[in-house]
């Protein structure tokens, strides 16, 4: 029996987690106008209280939505947003929870071959790759077509089945049919300064990752460097393989749901994912220097591992030597640093 008016903790932390969740507010956000940088210039689609949930839609990388509709006339990663969290400051960092990241057309598209930067030079004089179609290629239908691109290929997405497989042309030795795994390749903030790079590059910032793990279940950790985090993302891919090879995913429209929290003054320099098997540390590194984003990338794991999880250095540095696994996440310039959680829980 209680002796007097004071709660105890347990019921007064689950009465303000409750309230927490009273407050938090669901935004509909069905933009029309979609951005292709990085910019807090941009008009800001909805603002956020730390909790806050964002329902949207995004648009495939020409700038086509979930009804074929092309809402950009630039090929070139359109964005959804930016998205305005208040009480962000720079050094914070936004915490994007994907509680949902799904496919919702049937079609996509990708490019037909490797790009030059994954093959060495004997291999692209010896075996030239001739563009598959001498015309604009139909990707979805009759009123999907890039003009003067002859090096795209059309996909069929099976939304009853997620799977996906290459409408054409139809190869005579494999069945070109995957499961699907929906991603977003583009998530970030605007980056310090007046910069406002486009969603092509990465960075600090975050911007066109291409890393198959922004994906549903993910928890994406993103540094603030502007007053209110501005937060965008886009580019949504049905499959992609690891250093997105041939330079894009099954490119298409995504629906997207995410909740957005901060933490203040989390001091970081780099992005960071985490979902149920692993904690990620991100490296990214324009320019095929896969080299400088993987020592941005393990550097980052080990102050994570320190400085959250009390390792000593020489415990960090050995459990990276022997349990971490590297993603090429894209041929471009990102490394995923990984520890499984496993490796964590283990105790003297």
């Amino acid at each position: 029996m209680l002796q007097n008016n004071r709660m105890p903790s347990r019921y007064a932390a689950l009465l303000l987690l409750c309230l927490a969740f009273a407050r938090a507010e669901v935004h509909q956000v069905l933009n029309e106008r979609n951005h292709h940088t990085f910019d807090r210039r941009h008009p800001v689609e909805a603002r956020l209280q730390p909790g806050d949930t964002i329902v949207t839609k995004t648009v495939d990388s020409a700038g086509w939505d979930f009804q074929g509709v092309r809402r950009t006339r630039t090929h070139g990663n359109p964005l959804t947003g930016p998205f305005y969290v208040e009480g962000a400051e720079p050094g914070d960092a936004l915490v994007v929870r994907l509680t949902k990241v799904r496919l919702n057309r049937e079609w996509g598209y990708t490019a037909a071959g490797i790009g030059a930067s994954a093959l060495t030079p004997e291999h692209i004089a010896a075996h030239p790759y001739p563009p598959l179609y001498d015309k604009a290629q139909i990707l979805g239908g009759p009123n999907n077509v890039l003009e003067g691109r002859t090096d795209l290929v059309p996909w069929v997405i099976d939304l009853a089945r997620n799977t996906v497989h290459m409408r054409e042309p139809v190869s005579q030795k494999i069945k070109l049919e995957f499961p699907a795994r929906p991603m977003l390749g583009c998530i970030g903030v605007p980056p310090a300064g007046d910069e406002a790079p486009r969603s092509g590059p990465t960075g600090n910032w975050g911007g066109n990752m291409d890393y198959k793990e922004i994906r549903e279940g993910a928890t994406v950790y993103i540094p603030v460097y502007h007053e209110g985090g501005y937060l965008m993302f886009g580019d949504g891919h049905a499959i992609q393989g690891d250093g997105e090879a041939v330079g894009s995913g099954v490119e298409t429209s995504l629906d997207v749901e995410a909740t957005v929290d901060l933490r203040k003054k989390a001091g970081l320099t780099t992005l960071r994912v985490e979902n149920e098997t692993y904690l990620i540390s991100i490296g990214n590194k324009s320019g095929d220097t896969l080299n400088e984003a993987l020592k941005i990338a393990t550097s980052d794991m080990v102050r994570w591992l320190e400085e959250e999880y009390g390792l000593e250095p020489f415990a960090a540095h050995q459990l990276i030597g022997f349990q971490g696994e590297y993603d090429v996440a894209a041929i471009a310039g990102t490394i995923g640093c990984k520890i499984p959680k496993a490796a964590l829980a283990r105790k003297p």
